[in-house]
């Protein structure tokens, strides 16, 4: 416990309870999942660069995805594993603090990944229910413009979040029962009246959460009816592949999201805080490569494409 009249320069993070044999399997089960991670969407990365056939709006988009969802797998998970390996409590600086908390919030919980995610569902939308207007609309210019604007957005959107947290006085305790600065926690640290902040904050990742997800649904709605018009069943399933990728991220996306901070009180439970934040931070980041390759014929292709070059030049 801390002094009424000082706040905390450090904190120290709990992490996963447990032994240290059970910290070890975890630290193993996590570090493959980020190795894979930031193998998978590499390799995603790599071959929308490469890849001629690629060079379209969508893969555009899903290219700067993979870079975000390294990103935000990289802003955690290296923190987190260093904590697993450490005998005691991990700690971390204010500054390092407040810096982790913004960047999470920025790239994982910010706008910018959801006005992504919206925007390859109205590139989707024009791709199934205006093909003839789609290379008018969505050229080079309008996507480079969208792709600007999200990032941007996204970092200025989370700046009052991330300044009010840290207005707070932290006497209570230096200890968060997280493994990384967590907003929640955060707040339960506080010895202040943080009841009017948090709802402020609850109205933001609505408007933040619901405003991106509006075109995504009404994107989806026109795209589902177009399809069903579809007179042949392999032209139906042809449709729905283009956008079976991108629907699945939308709602695993999401709907961590929706559950770890569309909600009034901020302080909810640590463990559930956990779990949620490891779907956010480990588990969608790890899925992306896969969701988006194994129902993906062109990425299929242009894999298959690249490891022959890359045999052939080995042989030669």
């Amino acid at each position: 416990m801390m002094s009424n009249h000082s706040s905390a320069t450090e904190f120290c993070l709990l992490g996963f309870p447990g032994s240290q044999e059970l910290h070890h399997i975890l630290f193993a089960v996590f570090f493959l999942f980020y190795s894979v991670t930031i193998m998978g969407n590499t390799i995603i990365v790599v071959i929308i660069c490469v890849d001629k056939h690629l060079h379209s709006p969508m893969y555009f988009f899903l290219g700067h995805l993979s870079a975000l969802e390294m990103l935000t797998t990289s802003i955690v998970v290296p923190v987190m594993l260093w904590g697993l390996l450490l005998p005691g409590m991990q700690t971390i600086s204010l500054a390092a603090c407040v810096a982790q908390l913004f960047l999470f919030l920025y790239l994982a919980l910010g706008t910018t990944e959801f006005a992504l995610v919206g925007a390859m569902a109205v590139d989707r939308y024009m791709a199934v229910c205006n093909p003839l207007r789609y290379n008018t609309i969505m050229n080079s210019q309008t996507c480079i413009s969208v792709v600007i604007g999200s990032w941007m957005f996204g970092f200025l959107s989370e700046i009052w979040p991330v300044y009010a947290t840290f207005q707070f006085t932290f006497c209570r305790s230096n200890v968060l029962d997280h493994f990384f600065c967590e907003r929640g926690q955060l707040l339960k640290l506080s010895c202040d009246d943080t009841l009017f902040t948090e709802f402020i904050l609850f109205l933001m990742a609505v408007f933040i959460i619901i405003g991106s997800l509006a075109p995504t649904i009404v994107s989806y709605t026109y795209i589902i009816s177009t399809i069903l018009k579809i007179p042949t069943a392999s032209g139906r399933r042809k449709a729905f592949s283009t956008c079976a990728s991108h629907f699945t991220f939308v709602i695993i996306g999401y709907g961590s999201c929706l559950f770890l901070y569309v909600k009034p009180k901020q302080t909810q439970a640590a463990e559930y805080n956990k779990i949620v934040s490891l779907l956010i931070s480990v588990l969608t980041p790890f899925l992306n490569p896969f969701i988006f390759t194994l129902r993906n014929d062109k990425v299929q292709e242009a894999l298959q494409d690249g490891v022959k070059r890359s045999c052939q030049l080995l042989k030669d």
